[in-house]
């Protein structure tokens, strides 16, 4: 069992990214990776002028926890943080940011993978694009390829 206990961050202001590093590094000698993923708000070709995230607040924090927990079985890892978004957020703005360190590069690079397939999967964040044009816009549904990444999990450990 680990013993590493993951940050896990829900909020409607920015993160910064090195600021999340370092506050996961600082005095520490037993990482030897930190890999990073931050997601971002595109533009889809300037038709989106914000993209609208909503969660169910706790059950959220509850569904990351486990996935992290899930994480912290698989790989040996030396730390864990979640940063995840919501509200309105602007094209070019973070939405999420997943920071995952080891002693070695492997683990934390499929820390990373795993979590951010999860979190695409089965984390409970609701999007809805605000289109440029004004015209009025669906929440968006989930996509095939997300899926078909989380299915390669199941054999691969």
């Amino acid at each position: 069992m680990s013993t590493v206990k993951p940050l896990i961050l829900i909020q409607t202001g920015d993160f910064d990214t090195a600021a999340e590093i370092s506050r996961m590094t600082r005095g520490r000698r037993d990482i030897g990776a930190v890999v990073t993923f931050s997601g971002l708000c595109r533009d889809e070709g300037g038709m989106i002028s914000a993209l609208e995230i909503e969660h169910y607040p706790g059950m959220a924090e509850a569904e990351i926890r486990r996935i992290a927990e899930d994480v912290l079985a698989r790989w040996t890892l030396t730390g864990l943080t979640v940063v995840h978004r919501f509200g309105f957020i602007k094209p070019g703005e973070n939405i999420v940011l997943v920071v995952a360190a080891s002693a070695h590069r492997h683990a934390a690079f499929e820390a990373a993978c795993f979590l951010m397939d999860y979190l695409k999967n089965a984390a409970p964040f609701w999007k809805k694009q605000h289109l440029v044009s004004g015209e009025a816009s669906d929440w968006v549904e989930a996509k095939a390829k997300d899926k078909e990444a989380l299915q390669r999990w199941t054999t691969v450990k």
